[in-house]
């Protein structure tokens, strides 16, 4: 059974920084993307940064605009963990965050929600100016 379980949200002041972590536990299947997805109240659920797992060492990023250059995605294999490094906190980015799972897709599609069928209960982020 597909477990994503998110820490690390929290109140921070715009300028700030948290790290987001994402425990992924029992896939059947190696190649699969894992992402976080943001949705702030009234607003729809939207991607903001994936990171594939195609079985090598090396892997890919996507990023929603809004947060390049902001937040990085990062991988543990060993720990079975997607980080979500977010720098320069802004009070938009003020939202719930969820971790997903899915199999793998090229990159255009990857911040898509309909591409994900594993997801976590989210964790809060509060920015405030």
């Amino acid at each position: 059974q597909v477990q994503l379980v998110e820490s690390g949200g929290g109140s921070v002041q715009a300028g700030g920084s948290l790290r987001l972590s994402c425990v992924a536990s029992g896939f059947t299947y190696s190649r699969k993307c894992v992402g976080w997805f943001r949705q702030a109240p009234g607003k729809e659920r939207e991607g903001v940064a994936v990171v594939d797992f195609n079985g090598s060492s090396t892997y890919s990023t996507s990023y929603a605009d809004s947060v390049k250059g902001r937040f990085t995605i990062s991988r543990d294999n060993a720990k079975h963990t997607v980080y979500l490094q977010m720098n320069s906190l802004k009070p938009e980015d003020t939202a719930m965050y969820y971790c997903a799972a899915g199999p793998w897709v090229v990159p255009g599609r990857r911040l898509r929600r309909d591409e994900y069928n594993y997801w976590g209960q989210g964790t809060q982020v509060t920015v405030s100016s």
